[in-house]
């Protein structure tokens, strides 16, 4: 490979869901496979049946032999050459079993090179659960592949970032899950991540609290008080542009996060649900702290729109793009 070129690679996710779908729609057009090389990894077979199903006229693709991409085209590495059962919008332990050969083969290519980045298309983390597969979803996958100790789910659109410091968690586990250590771990992945992935010299970050109004002086809470202010402070001292902690209704409600490079949340539902709110369409899920660029489109396997051509590409194509953009920031801040 050059290094002036891109080649990303995309796993299929569930061939049941709308993973092969969007992924037609997103590649139809031949402009984007024509400045960055996409790669496939899945099924021709599955792809030609989605392909008929939703009746996509523009989309071609060129199935190499093994290490032989081919530059501005859509490439697809079979991953498996037995029969594999098709049944759209069923979560099967099939479907599970496919997601996962794909994601396999894609995130060894990644390992040896042969593609800058990974895209992820949706999977159904319950159907792929087993021996080779015992994690709560792609993140965790990924970040035990490559041997990380910390990460940060990143939702971007655009100048839109929020990062969350704890995750698929139950909410009841949240208030004993939220450290000092887990804090700054996350800041500090946030931070070095917006100068390197995302080429902001100086970047400014607001903080949520964890409590309603952000604990109102200690009334509703004191996580605020004993734990996220002199955090943010200490950052503060050391020149960072960190500040907060904001009451997360007020701060989105007051389109506040326009005046920050990146929210920080303290729980999943706090960042997410503003978030989708605004950019559902569009928004894309980036796994800051990997040594390696990992994306996926913002929505699940949306079992209900499968083969019937109504699901919407823009979120994958928009992950595609962006892990485009970080490979290239990546090479430039590095």
């Amino acid at each position: 490979m050059n290094e002036d070129e891109i080649i990303i690679g995309v796993s299929m996710g569930d061939v049941n869901g709308i993973g092969p779908e969007i992924i037609i729609k997103a590649f139809s057009d031949g402009r984007v496979s024509k400045l960055y090389t996409p790669v496939i990894f899945g099924s021709t077979k599955v792809l030609s049946y989605y392909k008929k199903a939703i009746d996509a006229q523009g989309f071609n693709y060129f199935s190499p032999r093994q290490g032989d991409i081919a530059k501005g085209k859509v490439n697809v590495i079979n991953c498996w050459e037995d029969h594999v059962d098709i049944t759209p919008g069923e979560a099967t332990e099939e479907g599970g079993r496919r997601a996962l050969q794909s994601l396999e083969a894609a995130v060894e290519a990644l390992k040896e090179g042969s593609i800058h980045a990974l895209l992820t298309a949706p999977i159904n983390k319950h159907v792929m659960q087993g021996d080779e597969f015992s994690f709560p979803g792609h993140t965790e996958y990924l970040a035990d592949s490559f041997e990380v100790k910390d990460n940060l789910m990143l939702l971007v659109q655009e100048d839109f970032r929020v990062g969350v410091v704890t995750g698929h968690i139950p909410v009841s586990e949240i208030s004993k899950a939220l450290t000092e250590e887990r804090l700054r771990s996350k800041l500090d992945i946030l931070l070095k991540s917006l100068k390197k992935d995302f080429g902001i010299a100086k970047p400014k970050v607001a903080v949520l609290g964890l409590n309603p109004h952000a604990g109102e002086n200690g009334l509703l809470g004191n996580e605020e008080e004993s734990m996220i202010r002199p955090v943010v402070e200490s950052y503060r001292q050391k020149g960072h542009l960190v500040f907060g902690p904001f009451p997360a209704d007020g701060f989105f409600g007051t389109q506040s996060q326009r005046s920050y490079d990146a929210v920080l949340a303290m729980y999943h539902d706090q960042g997410l649900i503003p978030f989708k709110q605004m950019a559902f369409d569009n928004g894309v899920n980036f796994t800051a702290g990997l040594p390696v660029v990992r994306t996926s489109p913002d929505h699940g396997t949306a079992y209900g729109l499968a083969a019937k051509g109504e699901a919407n590409p823009d979120s994958f194509l928009a992950a595609f793009l962006l892990a485009v953009d970080i490979v290239k920031n990546r090479r430039e801040y590095s």
